[in-house]
């Protein structure tokens, strides 16, 4: 039977991952890691105004709060965005031995989750040091020695 739309029916593309032959980095999550952590110490630092604050104080408090929190739930849901496309679309060739690589992701993004929903200090530097062994890892299936020189002038005082 003749199909007159026929011709436009497009075939089927082949890819091994969403983007063929995209480029990967967990520098990304790391980044966003520090950010979290970052925004941690600052809602930490962030003294509260008293009782006989005036009203411009109590404002300024809730406006620089708020928007620590925005950006710190923000950039954990960049972080285990980051994770997941590595997690799941990085074929891991060669993987390390000794590196659970479920093990080890599930655990970051379960920490990204608490980071997101705390103030929580110890939460965040183990979530950066875990995007650091991710890093470790990934880089070892490329035969490169992971380091992160620019880790503390980028994270700042």
């Amino acid at each position: 039977m003749f199909n007159p739309l026929g011709w436009i029916n497009p075939g089927i593309a082949q890819a091994h991952c969403d983007i063929p032959c995209g480029i990967y980095d967990p520098i990304a999550a790391k980044i966003a890691a520090q950010t979290v952590q970052k925004m941690v110490l600052r809602m930490q630092a962030l003294e509260a105004p008293g009782p006989d604050a005036d009203v411009d104080a109590r404002k300024d408090y809730v406006s620089k709060m708020g928007r620590y929190t925005t950006v710190k739930e923000e950039h954990a849901e960049i972080c285990k965005r980051e994770l997941s496309i590595l997690w799941a679309d990085y074929a891991w060739p060669n993987q390390p031995a000794g590196f659970d690589l479920h093990g080890t992701f599930n655990a970051a993004l379960k920490l990204a989750g608490r980071c997101k929903q705390n103030v929580d200090m110890a939460a965040c530097e183990e979530l950066v040091a875990t995007c650091d062994n991710v890093a470790t890892a990934f880089w070892a299936t490329k035969n490169v020695e992971y380091s992160d020189p620019n880790a503390a002038a980028r994270y700042g005082a």
